[in-house]
């Protein structure tokens, strides 16, 4: 977390030749391991217990789904073996400045040009923004609004008209970056008929993704609320003994369980594609979000004074569990959106 780069070089490339973990879900045909979302979800479970700093949501959730939902077939086998591999870092920009979440806010500009699309704009809040190679961006055809005329568009990070600024963020275990687009040069993905609908999927995808993530570092704080509480010693006595104590890592214990119920549920849900998978991807999301914020809340608490130095880890997932609230979606727009889907 204390580089530019936001990860160790050598331990993206155990993930990727040693576990195969950016491709588990995609499928063998283009390289990957050809499991599902259960899958993936378990492997960010895991990746956010252990706090890990990665490229893995922005490559493997992100732009790896946003291939799969939205890529012709053609482009599918082009992309997905090199990001299976992890050969090729990509991240999936949809944010811009105001920081909606809502596809139907999206400015940027597509202008259609002698060979494909020009790119303008700004994006921002884009996760590992600022390494990936490729970038895939939503952005809408002129003279549209709402969310027709929307689409994916894919372009290297290179390409002319291109410029990035990584950006100060308060958790520094997940980099996020601006990008802005000056007549860049782009392909489309996939095709313009299914407008909102690739990036929709997309987005509920990562939603149960990091619903389980989420609920994987609320698991370690809860470990180590409970292990902390064996250990230290006050009035002669086991600070965990005391009833208070015990009530809070009870009620810490019942929030991580429920968030973990709706979280798998989800997950499952999406890999069968039950038709209410959506809406259960918002609930996971709410859920988790404020399970995680409260767990990491409850855990500086019962530390005392060592929880919010930096002689204990406890902040950093702290900071994750509040930047991870806002990404994809505060609760508030997430229970919106389950309204919605629910016909509520």
């Amino acid at each position: 977390m204390g580089t530019a780069e936001g990860y160790d070089p050598a331990v993206w490339r155990q993930l990727s030749e040693d576990l195969a973990l950016p491709g588990i879900h995609v499928p063998e045909q283009y390289g990957g391991a050809g499991f599902g979302m259960v899958e993936l979800c378990i492997v960010t479970e895991e990746l956010g217990r252990a706090l890990l700093c990665a490229p893995y949501f922005s490559t493997a959730v992100l732009a790896g789904n946003a291939i799969l939902n939205s890529g012709t077939e053609a482009q599918k086998s082009a992309l997905l073996p090199d990001l299976a591999k992890g050969a090729r870092l990509a991240t999936l920009a949809v944010t811009e400045p105001d920081g909606n979440w809502d596809p139907a806010s999206i400015e940027v500009v597509a202008t259609p040009g002698v060979d494909g699309y020009l790119l303008e704009g700004a994006k921002s809040y884009v996760l590992d923004g600022h390494v990936a190679d490729l970038l895939i961006v939503a952005a809408r055809t002129p003279k549209t609004v709402g969310r027709e005329g929307l689409a994916l568009f894919t372009l290297g990070a290179k390409a002319g008209g291109v410029e990035r600024r990584l950006l100060e963020s308060m958790d520094p275990t997940r980099k996020i970056a601006r990008i802005d687009f000056h007549g860049a040069p782009a392909s489309l993905l996939g095709n313009l008929d299914d407008g909102a609908k690739p990036i929709l999927r997309t987005l509920d995808q990562a939603a149960i993704a990091l619903a389980n993530e989420m609920v994987g570092g609320a698991q370690a704080l809860l470990d180590s609320a409970v292990n902390y509480a064996k250990l230290r010693v006050q009035f002669g006595r086991t600070i965990g003994s005391f009833q208070a104590i015990k009530h809070r890592l009870a009620d810490m214990l019942l929030d991580v369980e429920l968030a973990k119920s709706a979280a798998y549920y989800a997950a499952q849900a999406a890999a069968m594609d039950e038709p209410e998978w959506p809406a259960l991807a918002s609930l996971a999301k709410a859920a988790a979000s404020e399970t995680y914020l409260q767990t990491a809340i409850q855990c500086i608490q019962i530390h005392g004074g060592i929880g919010f130095t930096w002689d204990n880890d406890t902040h950093l997932w702290f900071k994750r569990a509040k930047s991870s609230e806002v990404f994809l979606g505060q609760p508030s727009y997430h229970r919106e959106l389950l309204m919605q889907r629910w016909g509520v």
